[in-house]
């Protein structure tokens, strides 16, 4: 059988950028659910719930189709809070004076549901990273690039400004980036089995 077709239900730059690495032929097919915090929702069920809706919701597209389909939805959580995307510029320096001089745990829900077979995946990564102290003005200055404003907890870990506030971390970096590699490889060959 031809390998399958991988589908990434995200339109994020950084899972964009991934997602030749997995070596299949692929597609960017971003779903445009809710991704609203439930009640009482830890941040493991959280990311594991939006990662498995995004998948379904695009999922009646390829019925029976010999393709994978991907979804993750990545959170930053500080002191048990979950902390999503900055709404403006004001709230995106609030959140990073908050994580200055903190350590953090990322968690990525993964989904990944194989059309063929029926298969269907989710996990959690997480990842703990500790922050150094920010100075107020280069909050202010990468705040202004507008590159934290479609990330979680404010700040990018791969190419841009936000790498210089990581001073540690601690499990997979690439989770972080928003897509656990390792991890969706080993759940690539599980649904393929």
């Amino acid at each position: 059988m031809p390998r399958p077709q991988l589908i990434l239900a995200s339109k994020s730059k950084r899972r964009i950028k991934l997602i030749p690495l997995f070596g299949f032929k692929y597609k960017i097919h971003p779903s445009n659910i809710s991704e609203a915090i439930l009640e009482n929702e830890t941040p493991t069920n959280h990311v594991a719930r939006l990662s498995c809706e995004k998948v379904l919701s695009i999922s009646k597209n390829y019925k029976n189709q010999n393709c994978i389909i991907l979804g993750a939805d990545t959170i930053v959580v500080l002191n048990k809070k979950i902390i999503t995307k900055p709404t403006s510029k004001k709230d995106a320096i609030k959140i990073l004076a908050i994580l200055s001089e903190k350590k953090h745990s990322v968690f990525t829900g993964i989904t990944l549901l194989n059309c063929k077979n029926k298969k269907l995946l989710t996990d959690v990564v997480k990842t703990k990273v500790k922050f150094r102290k920010l100075e107020k003005k280069e909050i202010i200055k990468y705040v202004a690039t507008n590159s934290p404003m479609d990330k979680a907890g404010a700040y990018g870990i791969q190419d841009d400004y936000g790498a210089f506030f990581v001073e540690s971390i601690q499990g997979c970096y690439y989770n972080v980036v928003g897509l656990p590699l390792q991890k969706i490889e080993q759940a690539i060959k599980e649904i393929l089995k």
